[in-house]
């Protein structure tokens, strides 16, 4: 089986966001990821890790104003200067909580005609970001999100953070493979998978549509977490889903 992460902005949400590190180490749990660690001082968020001997798996870079409805600031034009400031403050969390994978939200489309310049501003943050990362031993890693969820995301199927890695042109950029968004998008998971192996830094997996425990909707994770250890994949698994109801109650796909 993978090596799975609890993601803690959407599991053990019983308790309050600190409490949560404990709450995955007692459900059988030895590593973690979460959205946005910001609204805590980084070294409470590392205290937490430490005390409950978990890994840091991944968490996003601060993704401008998310509470407005921004959904990162990596492709906006004229933001540039916010961007680099926001992959420094997420190097300094990166460095403090021991964790080698950041993801860079890309941000929404206001308008189709903006697309080009959108990407094109995009790539050259994401060098940026991977260049700064790179001493540091840190990855960067390229989500897809599916139109449904996250309507004029600049980025929604696999091939075009495959395409924006490609363009970049850095070794420290991979593809954050979320089966959810991608089953939604495209389908064919385990061919796209394979074809994509190279280039995958993460993965994340929920049940779909509801984006519940992975044992329940259309995708037969058993089979894809087979054809992951037949590949060799190595990486984490973040299990980024809404519980249908008590977290620990849920759990049973995984450690029955």
């Amino acid at each position: 089986m993978p090596y799975f992460a609890a993601n803690l902005t959407m599991m053990f949400t019983e308790v309050a966001f600190l409490d949560r590190f404990k709450a995955a180490k007692d459900a059988g749990f030895e590593a973690v990821e979460f959205l946005f660690p910001y609204a805590h001082p980084a070294d409470i968020v590392a205290g937490k890790l430490n005390e409950n001997d978990l890994t840091q798996a991944l968490f996003n870079a601060p993704p401008g104003d998310w509470d407005a409805g921004e959904r990162g600031i990596a492709a906006l034009p004229g933001r540039e200067d916010e961007f680099r400031a926001s992959i420094a403050t997420a190097i300094e969390y990166a460095l403090a909580l021991d964790c080698r994978t950041v993801h860079v939200m890309a941000g929404l489309v206001p308008d189709p005609a903006m697309h080009a310049e959108m990407m094109t501003t995009y790539i050259k943050n994401i060098s940026y970001a991977a260049d700064q990362f790179l001493p540091h031993g840190i990855t960067v890693a390229l989500e897809p999100l599916n139109s449904r969820d996250v309507p004029g995301y600049l980025i929604s199927k696999i091939g075009d953070a495959a395409d924006v890695s490609e363009r970049a042109g850095r070794p420290n950029i991979g593809i954050q493979f979320d089966f959810y968004h991608t089953q939604i998008m495209e389908g064919d998971l385990a061919k796209r998978f394979e074809a994509h192996q190279a280039q995958i830094a993460h993965v994340q997996v929920s049940g779909v549509p509801e984006r519940h425990e992975p044992s329940i909707g259309e995708v037969n994770y058993a089979y894809l977490f087979q054809l992951m250890d037949r590949l060799g994949y190595d990486g984490f698994v973040g299990c980024e889903y809404n519980p249908r109801g008590d977290t620990v109650d849920g759990l049973a796909w995984l450690f029955d």
